[in-house]
């Protein structure tokens, strides 16, 4: 199943790769943080890694690290408009809390 990017998320990341002027793709990820114990990361990819694993649709590629996939698998990345405010949205079916500002998880 692994991890999958939505149309306008790949938009909106080719985009900023775009802007950057290099990048093969993102990398995701999660790190122990926040009041629910773990917090996405999201960090631009010059170079992958020798262990990653590598998600592929419409012309982006996102890298994720065997630790990060076990919290992350079957995890979509959308790209969310909601009035002023835009964004990137994961939808991971592997969370059972979340804490109250939404910046942590837990699964």
């Amino acid at each position: 199943m692994g991890v999958t990017i939505s149309e306008s998320a790949a938009r909106h990341v080719a985009s900023q790769l775009s802007g950057r002027g290099k990048g093969l793709g993102i990398r995701l990820g999660v790190t122990t943080s926040g009041c629910s114990g773990m917090a996405y990361v999201l960090e631009f990819v010059d170079e992958p890694a020798a262990e990653d694993q590598v998600f592929e649709e419409h012309g982006v590629k996102v890298f994720v690290d065997p630790k990060s996939l076990v919290y992350l698998e079957g995890t979509e990345l959308d790209f969310v408009r909601e009035g002023l405010n835009e964004g990137l949205q994961f939808r991971n079916p592997n969370v059972t809390g979340e804490c109250g500002c939404g910046e942590s998880f837990t699964v």
